[in-house]
């Protein structure tokens, strides 16, 4: 993937990983465009990234989505990359939660829905530019999942499904898909507990950007190369491992 001269949305982009891609490309003459439900993070992104371009949006909200797409129609026609990486977490035990569906129901609408929404959405503007490519975030936790994110695993597994076959549907045609799946990082999705095992975002964000260089398009970053052979090779020990981590 060419990492200069695009126009690049970023969900979720006020912060941790997606803040840290939003520095990144603007730092290698790139056009970015960030969507987040909080207009005061968006205001703080801005203010530490010159250029960087916000509009505020809930993305798990059908005509907020509808309204953002239209934005981007009149005011950046030449967008060429979306970058899904927006995405919620609830730490919970389903059968204790009393509140349990309601939040399962949050999650599928922001971390699956909504990013399908919006290629769907955005796909035939960003096919008509040179260097089109739709990159979903989705993580190791596809291979392994971890049971105190009883939805989130289940969400992300779900956009790495769905990413396979847009992938393979799209074979021959544009824009090209990527999908990079992450390890734990430290970064605010961890509501200041990240766990031991967490790497630094800068770390994170640049093993995405040499890979994306090298034109790979699935993209295992850190530790997720080993879950994926682990859950190949011996998937009843990966599972009690990966949920011993602390």
């Amino acid at each position: 993937m060419k990492l200069t001269g695009n126009n690049v949305l970023i969900t979720g982009g006020s912060s941790g990983i997606g803040l840290e891609l939003a520095k990144r490309l603007t730092e290698n003459q790139n056009k970015v465009i960030i969507c987040g439900r909080s207009e005061q993070k968006l205001i703080v992104a801005k203010s530490k990234i010159p250029g960087l371009i916000t509009y505020p949006c809930d993305l798990s909200d059908k005509k907020q989505t509808g309204d953002f797409v239209e934005w981007l129609k009149s005011n950046h026609n030449d967008l060429n990359v979306l970058i899904n990486n927006a995405a919620i977490v609830n730490r919970t035990n389903f059968m204790e939660d009393p509140k349990a569906i309601e939040k399962s129901e949050q999650e599928f609408k922001t971390n699956v829905l909504a990013p399908i929404r919006l290629i769907k959405l955005l796909q035939p503007l960003i096919s008509t530019n040179k260097n089109a490519a739709i990159i979903n975030v989705t993580t190791g936790l596809v291979y392994i999942p971890r049971a105190i994110y009883p939805f989130y695993n289940a969400t992300k597994a779900a956009l790495h499904s769905f990413t396979q076959v847009l992938r393979f549907q799209l074979a021959g045609k544009v824009p090209e898909v990527i999908e990079v799946m992450f390890p734990a990082v430290d970064t605010p999705w961890h509501q200041g507990k990240p766990p031991k095992i967490a790497i630094p975002v800068d770390k994170a964000v640049n093993e995405m950007l040499k890979e994306l260089a090298k034109g790979k398009t699935v993209i295992r970053i850190g530790g997720v190369k080993k879950l994926y052979v682990l859950s190949r090779l011996i998937p009843g020990f990966a599972i009690k491992k990966i949920n011993s981590l602390e």
